[in-house]
This record gives C-alpha cells, sequence and structure tokens, in this order.
C-alpha cells in the first residue's frame, strides 16, 4: 500500500465511530499531525480520550478540544482555568463551524470566565478579551443573564446591570442598594436607559451604530422623539414599547410603507388604527394588521418578529429561548389561517406532538421546514425531505437525532452527489456504490458497515475509498491499530533514517 494512504487512513480511523478510546488516544500523538487536531474538535469523544486531551501538553490539542461541539460541555470545565489563554478564548467563543444550535455553557464556566483575574499564565490574552469572546458567543444562556443580579460575586451583579431593562423592578431596586458601592455606581450608570431627560443628554455621545439599539429600546423624551421624525430616523421607533400612544399614532400614517408595517402588529395599537391598517394599500401591512389578534404582549410580538422575513433558507442561530408567549398561544398560533403563525408556532420546541403531526403537512413550505429544524419531534421522513430540497439545512440536521440514517436507499440515484453520500451510507443499501463519479460518495460507500472484509480490504488500498474504508464500523480493531502502526511509525521517521535503513544489508 502506498505511503499517500497514511493520512486517509488517520482521518478516517479519527472519525469511526466504532474506534476505541485506546485507538484513538494514539491520534493525539504529535506525529498525527492535524488529525488529532480535527479529531478533539469534531466528534463525539470518549472519556478516556477526553481526560487525555484535558491533559496534552499541547496547547492546539486543549484548545480544539474547548471548540469541540459535540462533547457535553460540563466536561471541559478544566479548560476554564487552563494556562493558556488561547485555550481559554476557544472555550468561550462559539465552536466551529458555528453550529446553528448553540450550546449554553454551565454556570461554573461562566463564573469562572467572567470572574477571571488574569487571561493566562502565556499571556497572549486579557481576561476582557476572552470575556469579549464570551458574550458574542451567545454560549451565555438568559437564565444565567437574569439569575446575576443575585450572584455572590459582585463583578458578576456589575455585569446584569448591563441588560438593565430585561431585570425586574425589585432587581433593579435592589442593584442601587446594593452593599457593594461598584454594583452600586454601575446599577446607577446604567439606570439611564429608563430616564427620557438622561437619555436624551447621552444619545449624542453614543456612537452611530448604538444609537438604533437607543431609540428602539430606551425611554425617549418628546423632544428626542421630535428630532427622530425631523431627521427620518423614526424606523427603531417602530419597536420601542416606551412611546407614547400619539407617538404610534403617527407612525401607523407614516408615508413610509416599511415603517407602518413594523407597526401594525406592535400590542399597543388601538382598535381604530388596526382597521385602517388592514384596508392599507401596501400587502405586507396589511398581513401584519391582520395579525394583531394574536400579538396581545410583547413578547407574543417579538416571538412573530423573530419569524417574519427570514424566509425558508434561513440559517440564524438556535439560542436559549427568553421567556416567551404561553404555550397557549402557541397553540391558537399553530390552528391559524395566516401561515406566518403556523411559522411561529412550528418554531416552538414545545409544541405538542399532535399539532406537530398537523404542521409536518402543512401547505406552507416554511412552516414543514422550520417545524424539521426547530421542533424535536419533528418526523423523520420531514427531516429527509427538507435536506434533500433544501441544501442551506443539511449541516443542522445532519446534527439532530432524529434524523433518519436509513430508509433513503430510493436516493441513490439523486443527481445532488451529497444526497446520493447520504444514501450510500445507508446499511440497508446492497450494493454502497464504491465507484461513483463523485468522491464524497465514493468516501460514503466505502464507510457502509454492510461491506464484506474483503470488499473492505481492497477499498483501503485505493486511494479515493481509503478514508472512508478507515471510518468503517466493521473495520476490526487489530485491524485499526495495524493502520496506525503504519502510518505513525513512518510520520516519525525521519526520512534520512529512512533512507538509512533502506541501504542496510538485510
Amino acid at each position: 500500500m502506498s505511503d499517500s494512504l497514511h493520512e486517509p487512513w488517520l482521518r478516517g480511523i479519527a472519525f469511526n465511530p466504532a474506534a476505541p478510546a485506546d485507538v484513538l488516544i494514539r491520534l493525539l500523538d504529535q506525529a498525527a499531525g492535524e488529525v488529532g487536531l480535527l479529531m478533539c474538535k469534531g466528534r463525539d469523544l470518549p472519556d478516556a480520550v477526553i481526560d487525555a486531551a484535558l491533559r496534552h501538553p499541547a496547547w492546539r490539542i486543549r484548545g480544539a478540544l474547548a471548540g469541540n461541539r459535540y462533547v457535553d460541555p460540563a466536561r471541559l470545565a478544566p479548560l476554564a482555568t487552563d494556562p493558556s489563554g488561547l485555550v481559554r478564548a476557544r472555550l468561550a467563543g462559539s465552536p466551529y463551524p458555528r453550529p446553528r444550535w448553540v450550546r449554553p455553557l454551565p454556570d461554573d464556566i461562566l463564573v469562572t470566565l467572567l470572574t477571571a483575574q488574569d487571561g493566562g499564565e502565556d499571556g497572549k490574552l486579557t481576561e476582557n478579551e476572552i470575556i469579549g469572546e464570551l458574550e458574542s458567543s451567545q454560549q451565555i444562556p438568559l437564565s444565567f443573564y437574569r439569575s446575576m443580579a443575585g450572584r455572590e460575586h459582585p463583578e458578576l451583579r456589575i455585569r446584569a446591570t448591563w441588560r438593565w431593562q430585561s431585570l425586574t423592578p425589585a432587581q433593579r431596586a435592589g442593584l442601587l442598594d446594593d452593599p457593594d458601592p461598584a454594583v452600586r455606581e454601575a446599577a446607577q450608570d446604567r439606570s439611564w436607559e429608563l430616564d427620557p431627560e438622561r437619555v436624551e443628554a447621552k444619545l449624542p455621545s453614543i456612537g452611530s451604530r448604538s444609537k438604533g439599539f437607543v431609540l428602539g429600546t430606551c425611554a425617549l423624551s418628546p423632544a428626542l422623539v421630535e428630532q427622530c421624525f425631523a431627521d427620518d430616523t423614526v424606523h427603531p421607533l417602530t419597536w420601542n414599547p416606551h412611546i407614547r400612544a400619539d407617538t404610534v399614532a403617527r407612525l401607523a400614517r407614516h408615508p413610509e410603507a416599511k415603517v407602518r408595517e413594523m407597526v401594525a402588529a406592535r400590542p399597543d395599537l388601538g382598535p381604530d388604527l388596526v382597521a385602517e391598517l388592514r384596508e392599507d394599500p401596501d400587502e405586507n401591512v396589511r398581513m401584519r394588521a391582520r395579525l394583531h389578534p394574536f400579538p396581545r404582549t410583547w413578547a407574543e410580538y417579538c416571538a412573530i418578529n423573530r419569524v417574519i422575513g427570514h424566509g425558508p433558507d434561513c440559517t440564524c442561530p438556535i439560542t436559549d429561548p427568553s421567556p416567551g408567549p404561553s404555550p397557549d398561544w402557541f397553540v391558537a398560533c399553530a390552528a391559524s389561517e395566516e401561515p406566518v403563525l403556523r411559522r411561529v408556532a412550528a418554531s416552538w420546541p414545545g409544541l405538542p406532538a399532535a399539532l406537530v403531526g398537523t404542521l409536518a403537512q402543512d401547505d406552507d413550505e416554511e412552516v414543514r421546514i422550520r417545524l424539521a429544524c426547530l421542533h424535536p419531534l419533528a418526523p423523520p421522513h420531514l427531516l429527509l425531505d427538507v435536506f434533500v430540497t433544501r441544501p442551506a439545512h443539511r449541516p443542522h440536521l445532519l446534527t439532530l437525532p432524529a434524523f433518519p440514517r436509513t430508509g433513503t436507499t430510493h436516493l441513490i440515484g439523486h443527481p445532488d452527489p451529497k444526497v446520493r453520500a447520504l444514501a450510500a451510507a445507508d446499511p440497508t443499501l446492497p450494493e454502497p456504490p464504491v465507484e461513483d463519479p463523485d468522491e464524497s460518495v465514493c468516501r460514503a460507500a466505502a464507510a457502509n458497515p454492510s461491506l464484506t472484509p474483503e470488499v473492505l480490504e481492497s477499498l483501503l488500498a485505493a486511494p479515493r475509498t481509503a478514508e472512508g474504508a478507515a471510518a468503517n464500523p466493521s473495520l476490526p480493531v487489530p485491524r485499526m491499530h495495524a493502520l496506525l502502526d503504519r502510518s505513525l511509525n513512518e510520520a516519525a521517521t525521519p526520512p534520512t533514517a529512512g533512507r538509512r535503513r533502506e541501504t542496510t544489508p538485510a
């Protein structure tokens, strides 16, 4: 067998689902090169392999493990205090490639990262740079944010003030009267968001990128509202929950259709304005106005806004849901004649099984797509259908436990090679297409556990199928070790030593 097959063998074994811990640990050796890194960040790992990677002297191995989205993040807790700040940053940042479902980190890891006094012994990063990675990663669940106001560590209570408007009145009062002066100062500093005069005074000093956030979320003075109309910067006002009724009415009659559209489903819109907007010349405005009986609260309004306008190929991150509408509201949405509301219902993972079955057959494609991607009870046949018809969702669908791995043989002749590759891996397929024109299909076919040992050996010797064959779960463990012996020994042997060995008489 050619030396050029060593790397495909290593890659295949690294992702072989049947490879035991003692096999995988060998791939942490320096001689395995990049394969060890790929394995540590790209697959689920046995406990013994995780332990070995956590103790590994190379920070890159530990860093790869820190970005693993398949390992229970609780197992990664030691990396929050890793000597290398680069490893800590990998744990704080999103796994790569970024998954649609963003895993929340456990509380103990979050507390450790958010209260760290340094960025690691290597001095590569500061603690604030690592925290910046964490805050942009979306791995902090909203439940943790909501608990920070009552945490023992003052630094966490200070951070709680940064989300001032998400706090309850009691939490705000508690922080303003906190025993720690630094917490009190932070609370006083952040309380400006609900003080119209302070907002008006502060706005000129706020950067242009943040002005939209302020205008859309903070309490605004009448003068500031008038300035928005004068400057034609009223878009953020359309979702601001603090504006007065007369301002809402002005926005509902704004000459720009997009402004009227954003106002049309506000829960504080009066019945006369609702009736008026239902007759609006713009279809999108009329549609939003038709939805008005449903968004009776701001949580319901936000749930609808998260769905409208995203389209069938939306791959926005799936994060920890905020406190949202009641289950009864979602159930009512599922029965609505409005496709938008059924899409909202399909996006809620708590929807009852009976309604999941109904929406799985919905006439609206976006309803079915959202159900497939976001609901844990979505039927396997729907997941497969969306996989075939919507390539944008394939990476996410393949991570779902309910995604079917059998029953795909009818797709073996599909023109899309990614669909054929799925079918080629189906263990019920009588003859996996190991000679398909596309290499990804060949690899998938070579990894099919239905292959006989004789065929598998021949595929290990062919460049197009060597990686797939090495990843085949039916490959005997002694054969895995033999392939590793050859590949790792060759990689660890200097070329000059190899030449001397070749010229030594037998």
